[in-house]
C-alpha cells in the first residue's frame, strides 16, 4: 500500500514538473494599462521591462522591490538610463524585501499607500507563478494583477529549484488558511 501511495506521489510530482517546464508564463503584451508596475529584483530583463511599461504609458508608476540597501537612487538611474524627472515622479525603490514573500509584503504596503487598484507584475517566466501566488495571498482581492513574464532560457537546475520553491510556497499558503 505504501509503495502505491509513493508511486502516485512521484507520478504527480513528475507530471507537475513537466507542466511547470513546458508551460512557462508568457509576456502580457501591451493591450492592458494598470495603475502601477511592480518589479521584484533578481533576474535579467525585469527592470528593463518595467521601465518599458512606464515609457509606453502602460502604468503611471513603478515599484522596484528588493533593491540592495547599498544602491543609491542616482546609481540606479544611471545604470538603467532613468531621467531625474522619472525617478522623482514615477519610480520607487523598495529596500525592505529580501525574498519573494517579502517582495509581496513590500508591494502590498506600497499598493495601499499609493491607492493602487491594478498592477502589472513583471518578473522572469520561471519565477512568475510563485511571485504571483505570494501577491495573491498578500494583496486585497480588489487589486487586479496582470502577469507580465520576462522570457528567459533557464537551465534545468533553476527550473528544478523553482518548482520546489513553488510547491513549498503553495504548502505554506495552505497552512495559512
Amino acid at each position: 500500500m505504501i509503495r502505491r501511495v509513493l508511486s502516485l506521489v512521484f507520478l504527480v510530482w513528475v507530471i507537475g514538473f513537466l507542466w511547470f517546464v513546458v508551460a512557462l508564463p508568457q509576456p502580457a503584451g501591451d493591450a492592458v494599462t494598470t495603475d502601477a508596475v511592480i518589479v521584484p529584483t533578481g533576474g535579467p530583463g525585469r527592470i528593463a521591462r518595467g521601465l518599458e511599461v512606464l515609457d509606453r504609458n502602460l502604468a503611471d508608476k513603478m515599484l522596484v522591490s528588493g533593491v540592495d540597501p547599498e544602491v543609491k537612487p542616482g546609481e540606479f538611474a544611471a545604470e538603467f538610463g532613468v531621467s531625474n524627472m522619472d525617478m522623482t515622479c514615477c519610480v520607487t525603490l523598495g529596500f525592505a524585501a529580501v525574498d519573494t514573500r517579502s517582495n509581496a509584503a513590500e508591494t502590498a504596503k506600497w499598493v495601499a499607500q499609493n491607492e493602487v487598484q491594478s498592477l502589472r507584475l513583471v518578473t522572469t517566466d520561471w519565477h512568475m507563478r510563485r511571485a504571483a501566488g505570494e501577491l495573491d495571498r498578500t494583496l486585497p482581492a480588489s487589486v487586479t494583477v496582470i502577469r507580465d513574464a520576462v522570457p528567459s532560457q533557464p537551465d534545468m537546475g533553476t527550473l528544478f529549484l523553482e518548482y520546489h520553491k513553488l510547491i513549498a510556497s503553495r504548502a505554506a499558503g495552505l497552512a495559512d488558511l
